[in-house]
């Protein structure tokens, strides 16, 4: 129970810090978006502006989920779940978290193989006027997908240990409120 205790506590710390630094993600969309802006409106549109702002998102949104997990600002059907007992809900959580896990671990397995055909065949690139390398995004979402990943292992465990101790587990999302999720 304890390295279980000491996993929950080490995924929830990191992925808590990096979703706080993510969340600052936004103001660099903003950034990019605004030159995008300015550039057309002097008469020498950038080419890079679209498919970096789409770059930035990715890696806004990717590294930011296992936070937004952890501050249960995830969406659910709340028409049954919201009448379930803590006690139930641990039960449903620990039985859904499988689905999240097979469809993480599929999205990863498909990830790691697009990386490895980017970086074999001399650094696949964008099809635009830019031609960015894409390696540097698909590196970012598979980081994202295993971080998803430990994440929502740590979600399991929580479960597993209020099932096993009837305490509830350090959970941020019902502390601090999911008003501060990405």
């Amino acid at each position: 129970m304890k390295a279980l205790h000491g996993f929950v506590k080490a995924v929830d710390g990191f992925n808590h810090g990096l979703g706080r630094i993510m969340m600052y993600g936004i103001f660099a969309l903003m950034g990019v978006l605004l030159w995008s802006s300015i550039s057309k409106a002097i008469g020498t549109p950038s080419l890079w502006t679209l498919e970096m702002a789409q770059f930035v998102m990715v890696g806004y949104y990717i590294l930011g989920g296992p936070y937004a997990m952890q501050m249960g600002a995830n969406v659910r059907m709340d028409l049954f779940y919201g009448e379930l007992s803590a006690r139930k809900k641990a039960w449903l959580d620990a039985f859904t978290v499988f689905f999240l896990i097979t469809y993480l671990g599929i999205l990863l397995w498909g990830g790691i193989e697009s990386t490895i055909y980017s970086f074999q065949y001399g650094g696949e690139r964008s099809p635009s006027a830019w031609r960015p390398y894409l390696w540097p995004i698909k590196v970012t979402m598979c980081v994202g997908i295993v971080l998803m990943l430990l994440q929502a292992l740590s979600e399991l465990a929580k479960d597993v240990l209020f099932l096993k101790t009837g305490e509830p587990a350090d959970r941020h999302g019902e502390e601090e409120g999911a008003s501060d999720a990405l």
